[in-house]
């Protein structure tokens, strides 16, 4: 076994650090087709035509989204390495809907304005790039890259290329987050001292260690893997169980730890943490996953710390609806999910002593009862529990379409959505090396931890780098 076959094969409830970093190896470089001008859409009258890559749990979703759009768009492409998908995806919207097992076939086309990437997320730096470089305008999902720098190099192209790429991250398309956020940035509970999110389930006893064996009929194991490390077939490494390997996903804290944090970036304009600690392990699911089932980060953002905590092995009874985030203010609380928002205030209480004083020993004055509250707050109480979570992926695809014609910036945009991955990013490398992780954003790196910012990158494997050194130089 070499060694990055031992390294892929980490027991997380150590966190080897060594494995982590053997796959973060400087990143090879890489044909691409050529840039082609966006000509398609001329008009906010026109529908645009949109390929979908990728069909499985949320490429149905998004399909069904912009399918159901058909006075802005029309879904005339699918490519997916199972071809029981992509039949799947033509029934949905009822034929007229071109098969394609190579995603390439879908970006030469002329009659594809704009594509929708909903593949394993070590695809979606790639695939968002040469999209772009085809003329495609690109709606990707979560988390946006797999590595932080190839976040720097989507930019880049994107921005070489003119093309709109809005990251699926739908709760920014949600009418009362965008009121949560005008409330917060005005004070509504006063100064944000603390954030906390967390996200409990419980899927003991795990996913099983199949054998490694041959992939099912229909499935393209080749291009699943795609820019990935060569490895046989297993059949938790393939669809939707990819997410608990190293290859191919950060686990939950780039899953649904970045929509959690995203939220937070977008409501105060956050680039990168000034600092991240984190730790955890994969502790108690028995099976051949390596990604963390228990995880705890704080984020040190300028003006507050975010904790972040999630367990794949209890489902948190009793705790605050998964994914829901929670704002503690000097007047305030607010707690906002997919379902709504609602600020309790805090009482105000003159800050009386208690408890009795110890001098010499011996107490002196006795306990003091504090005064009873007179119904005086700190801040107003309100609430909106209006949330739609189908309603906000309609949403985020309008939103997408709108900017396709208009060229404005949507509202998941590369840049903000950049620094969101880079921050789920450095939770997984501070807890794979056992050590807390200072950004140094002079420098774009991390500071005096050579062994921490070697996981800032990673290689493609061949013949993708190729296609990465065509697109980057």
């Amino acid at each position: 076994m070499s060694d990055l076959d031992a390294a892929v094969r980490l027991n997380c409830t150590t966190m080897n650090r060594r494995a982590f970093l053997q796959k973060s190896a400087l990143a090879g470089t890489a044909t691409a087709l050529s840039a082609k001008s966006y000509a398609q859409v001329a008009g906010a009258n026109e529908r645009v035509r949109v390929g979908m890559i990728g069909f499985g749990l949320i490429g149905r979703i998004h399909t069904r989204s912009f399918h159901g759009l058909k006075d802005s768009c029309q879904v005339v492409a699918v490519s997916d390495c199972f071809a029981p998908r992509m039949d799947a995806c033509v029934e949905l919207v009822g034929g007229g809907c071109a098969k394609m097992p190579d995603f390439r076939r879908m970006l030469e086309r002329k009659d594809v304005d704009a594509v929708v990437i909903s593949t394993g997320d070590h695809w979606h730096g790639l695939q968002t790039m040469m999209a772009c470089d085809a003329g495609k305008d690109v709606f990707v999902e979560k988390p946006l890259h797999l590595f932080v720098r190839e976040g720097e190099w989507m930019q880049k192209v994107a921005a070489r290329t003119k093309r709109v790429v809005q990251v699926g991250t739908q709760q920014r398309s949600a009418a009362h987050y965008h009121k949560a956020k005008e409330l917060l940035r005005g004070g509504a509970i006063g100064d944000v001292v603390s954030v906390q999110c967390n996200f409990f389930r419980n899927v003991m006893p795990g996913i099983g260690s199949p054998p490694d064996g041959d992939p099912p009929a229909g499935l393209d194991w080749d291009m699943l893997l795609g820019p990935a490390p060569q490895r046989r077939y297993n059949p938790n490494r393939a669809l939707y169980h990819f997410r608990w390997f190293w290859d191919y996903s950060g686990g939950q804290m780039t899953n649904l730890g970045h929509h959690s944090l995203d939220i937070v970036h977008w409501i105060f304009d956050i680039e990168a943490p000034k600092a991240v600690s984190s730790s955890g392990g994969r502790y108690f699911l028995k099976d051949n996953g390596e990604v963390p089932d228990t995880q705890d980060a704080i984020i040190e953002y300028p003006k507050f710390n975010a904790i972040v905590q999630f367990r794949e092995c209890a489902a948190g009874a009793g705790a605050t609806a998964m994914g829901a985030l929670t704002f503690m203010g000097t007047k305030g609380t607010m707690t906002l999910g997919r379902d709504g928002f609602e600020i309790i205030p805090d009482k105000k209480i003159e800050p009386v002593n208690a408890f009795a004083h110890i001098i010499g020993g011996h107490p002196v004055g006795g306990p003091q009862p504090a005064p009873e509250p007179e119904g005086d707050f700190w801040c107003e109480k309100a609430e909106d529990k209006s949330g739609d979570w189908k309603q906000q992926y309609i949403e985020h695809a309008k939103n997408f379409l709108d900017c396709v014609k208009s060229r404005k910036t949507p509202h998941s945009d590369l840049a903000s959505s950049h620094w969101v991955s880079t921050t789920c990013h450095l939770a997984n490398i501070s807890a794979c090396t056992g050590r807390k992780v200072v950004w140094d954003a002079a420098a774009n790196d991390i500071r005096d931890d050579k062994e921490a910012s070697a996981m800032l990158t990673r290689p493609y494997r061949a013949p993708w780098d190729a296609e990465l050194k065509a697109l980057i130089g």
